[in-house]
């Protein structure tokens, strides 16, 4: 059910985010519930498939962010 598929999604976000990459997701989900949610799922897809091989920290999250969201920084 929906409420399980949230815990296992948390859960999974806390293993592969550090505290400070968590915050910012927690921010984002306050600013825009859209892309915190297509940035959770993408997480647990890479999660899934075995991607993740290290703690995501917060600088490597705003990289991904980047890329969901076709943005470029220079």
């Amino acid at each position: 059910n929906e409420l399980q598929l949230e815990i296992l999604k948390k859960e999974i976000l806390r293993k592969v985010l550090t505290k400070d990459a968590l915050e910012r997701l927690g921010r984002i989900k306050l600013v825009n519930p859209a892309l915190a949610s297509q940035l959770e799922l993408y997480l647990v897809q890479l999660y899934q498939a075995g991607q993740i091989t290290e703690k995501i920290n917060d600088e490597m999250l705003k990289k991904i962010l980047q890329t969901l969201t076709g943005k470029r920084r220079e």
